[in-house]
């Protein structure tokens, strides 16, 4: 619909005060609206800085506990957990992976016997384990597809089977929402939520985020010949009617800010539950422009989150997420 000519037509009547303004918004934001990333490692009463995300810390299970319980508090619906796995563990077999003990088995275990209510989500890929640093099993310098599903599907069953209530396989192997799903189904494991990354693209966002997770230093090549081309809109909407055909349940597009496009096209085009991941890198940017005071922090930070929504997202994963949650009852 055309708007009536000027001056019937004044565009700012309606952003003249504070209370029109917020009266005609079309978007909103509440901590409903938030998934946080949190880093865990061994160890006790440990909060380790993270140099290149600025405010994150890795945590041991009793402080990553206090974090969820304020997380709870605040209204954010759940977490999602990221390993710093002891460099020992390290395996080209990367068995620790589905190793009922481990670190993230451990914590899904403490936080859904101590905070019921509050949902755990987990990231399926193997580079937290992996000797290579990759997402998958590497078989003479080659990331191997469904010997890595198999290992995917043993890792997603050790989770469900810890309390985890959303799985979120991120590797973006073929098959591997298929073959999750049904493993899930036939151990009884049938409400286990899939949030799939089903549009997770080869990009240069992510270094801080495998600085937190001790993968740097080990990534041997890159990523690119299972992360989708940043050029390629359509094999990520068709990776995405991939996943959901195979029974994901939520899709997630990864990077965040820079696909927003994605995020719109996969909302309009699918009508299910979308997501979006605000990584490390993005993270980081806005984050040393507002030290730097470049930028204001804290509307940036909102600014941007509400960018998300605005591109048809339900929900983003955001380091934001608790000072998001602050500044929104403040």
């Amino acid at each position: 619909m055309t708007p009536a000519p000027f001056p019937a037509a004044r565009m700012r009547r309606l952003r003249r005060t504070r209370a029109l303004r917020e009266m005609v918004q079309e978007q909103g934001l509440s901590a409903r609206d938030l998934i946080w990333p949190v880093f865990i490692r061994d160890g006790a009463g440990v909060e380790e800085p993270i140099p290149s995300l600025p405010g994150v810390a890795r945590l041991s299970l009793d402080r990553m506990l206090q974090a969820a319980e304020e997380a709870h508090d605040l209204g954010i619906p759940a977490i999602c957990l990221f390993p710093y796995t002891d460099q020992s563990l390290r395996t080209e077999d990367c068995a620790e992976a589905w190793n009922p003990e481990n670190l993230t088995n451990r914590a899904i275990r403490l936080l859904k016997r101590e905070l019921p209510d509050l949902m755990v989500m987990t990231d399926i890929a193997l580079d937290p384990y992996n000797a290579n640093g990759h997402d998958g099993l590497v078989v003479n310098g080659e990331i191997v597809n469904d010997e890595t599903v198999a290992a995917l599907v043993r890792m997603g069953l050790a989770q469900a089977e810890a309390g985890a209530d959303i799985l979120g396989p991120s590797d973006m192997m073929d098959g591997r929402i298929g073959a999750l799903r049904m493993a899930l189904e036939a151990e009884g494991h049938s409400q286990v939520a899939i949030l799939s990354y089903a549009a997770k693209f080869a990009s240069g966002f992510y270094g801080p985020f495998r600085d937190a997770v001790g993968a740097s230093g080990r990534l041997v090549g890159d990523k690119a010949t299972y992360q989708i081309n940043p050029a390629n809109a359509q094999e990520a909407l068709a990776c995405i009617a991939r996943d959901l055909a195979e029974g994901a349940d939520m899709i997630m597009v990864k990077p965040g800010m820079p696909y927003l496009d994605i995020c719109r096209a996969a909302k309009d085009r699918f009508q299910r539950p979308t997501f979006a991941y605000q990584v490390s890198g993005e993270y980081a940017m806005l984050m040393a422009a507002a030290q730097n005071g470049w930028l204001d922090g804290e509307k940036v930070m909102l600014e941007s989150l509400m960018g998300f929504k605005r591109a048809g997202c339900d929900g983003v994963l955001s380091y934001f997420a608790p000072r998001v949650a602050r500044a929104l009852r403040g």
